[in-house]
């Protein structure tokens, strides 16, 4: 599985430094991943009222890939493998239960929300996004009912942190040789707490 891809052809698209990169699937096998990466940047936005702010956070960009997989671990090592050629010091993923279960509280249902890119506070409106994610919506419906898993890394190359990076497995260009050396965990049943995947490492002695 290659997610790596699609997140270079839309940092080579867009030309602007990613925050972050989310990649959410539903847990049933062969259902079709979402990708977010949320950018770093602002534009003019000439349809506000006189008075108002006129710049505007860059939207994110939404993209459904469809690779075929049987168990969450591919995904897992896809996006380990992409967060660590775009040199991220490590990578967060959730396992959340569908927050349609009895039991399961708003803020469950707020997250679920987001994870599929939808905006609770004007969910009738998708200014925040460029969406080229078809079944959207379906998914996240889909996902409230069986749950769902979100993969987060916050990249070095072409991202945010380049300047602020310490680490001393980055290249030149803050990004990494492949192959990763993590290998993925196997995915238990959800909990709260996100596991974390250490993927960055400084050698050096700090002096004052």
């Amino acid at each position: 599985m290659d997610i790596l891809t699609p997140i270079q052809g839309q940092i080579d698209a867009v030309r602007l430094p990613l925050y972050a990169v989310t990649v959410t699937a539903v847990r049933r096998p062969d259902t079709p991943l979402l990708l977010m990466l949320h950018w770093h940047g602002f534009r003019w936005d000439e349809a506000v009222e006189p008075g108002q702010a006129r710049r505007r956070a860059v939207p994110g960009s939404a993209l459904q890939l469809s690779p075929r997989w049987q168990v969450l671990e591919e995904i897992d090592g896809a996006m380990l493998e992409a967060a660590w050629q775009l040199g991220a010091w490590d990578m967060e993923r959730s396992v959340r239960r569908g927050c349609n279960e009895i039991g399961a509280s708003g803020r469950e249902a707020l997250e679920c929300r987001q994870a599929f890119g939808d905006n609770p506070l004007a969910p009738d409106n998708d200014a925040h996004l460029v969406a080229a994610a078809p079944d959207r919506n379906d998914l996240m419906q889909l996902a409230a009912r069986r749950g769902y898993v979100r993969w987060l890394f916050r990249p070095v190359r072409a991202g945010l942190w380049r300047e602020i990076a310490d680490d001393d497995t980055l290249d030149a260009d803050g990004g990494r040789t492949p192959p990763c050396p993590v290998a993925p965990r196997a995915l238990g049943a959800p909990q709260r707490a996100p596991l974390v995947y250490r993927l960055g490492r400084v050698t050096r002695i700090a002096l004052p």
